[in-house]
């Protein structure tokens, strides 16, 4: 007997985000142009922080599931958008004056100067270790290509570094998006579960370099140390 209800398969896709939001928004360009769109997302992310990448990276691995895309191609463009974004930012801050810089970004919707300050310290405190580990922070990952530019930090090792520090967090949030499939706003909430992970193995790090710095100190005193010469009497 012919049921009067539509056959509906098991295998179809999930359909995309249908609100009229951000996510609708990036969900409709990555259907137009397909992975480019998902880097143009990217790279705007970098330049307007606002665009948070934990939002954009998940739908492209969920685009990419549902065939729009591969998902290699996901994350290639996507860490291509990182780096032309973070090129961008090394750039401006490069030729631009540090009271010019303030001023433009604390007029941007949810930015703030603490942001920019917190940046340059971290750059500072952290120097190439900034820009690799940078890539995967809230509120240092688009600015610490500002400090860098203004440091004149040789471009290929912050291009390097930006491209390997994103390729990392881009493979996480597009393969957790691509995984979950139509779940993949949940990959939002073990962002921050990542970034402590991040900072762990940073502070590690710092601590292994630093006792090493210390001992090769220490070797550097001791074969500096004069020696001491014992003068024995003579007898006429």
């Amino acid at each position: 007997m012919p049921t009067l209800l539509p056959a509906i398969s098991a295998a179809a896709p999930p359909a995309p985000p249908t609100d009229s939001g951000l996510a609708g928004w990036a969900a409709e360009l990555m259907a137009t142009l397909g992975a480019p769109g998902a880097g143009l997302i990217v790279a705007l992310e970098n330049l307007f922080p606002p665009i948070p990448s934990e939002i954009i990276l998940p739908l492209a691995g969920f685009a990419a599931g549902r065939g729009e895309f591969s998902v290699l191609s996901a994350i290639v463009w996507t860490t291509a958008g990182s780096v032309v974004g973070a090129v961008s930012l090394y750039l401006i801050g490069m030729l631009a004056s540090d009271s010019w810089l303030r001023r433009t970004l604390a007029r941007m919707p949810l930015v703030h100067e603490r942001d920019v300050v917190k940046a340059e310290q971290w750059f500072d405190r952290n120097g190439r270790a900034a820009v690799f580990v940078g890539r995967m922070i809230p509120g240092v990952r688009s600015f610490v290509s500002i400090p860098a530019g203004q440091r004149r930090m040789p471009w290929w090792e912050f291009v390097g570094l930006t491209a390997l520090g994103s390729l990392i967090w881009n493979s996480v949030f597009v393969g957790g998006g691509y995984a979950l499939g139509s779940r993949w706003h949940l990959v939002e909430q073990y962002a921050g579960l990542f970034q402590t992970v991040v900072l762990v193995l940073l502070g590690s790090l710092v601590v292994v370099m630093l006792v090493r710095r210390y001992r090769r100190h220490r070797e550097v005193k001791k074969m500096e140390a004069p020696t001491q010469v014992i003068e024995r009497p003579t007898f006429w």
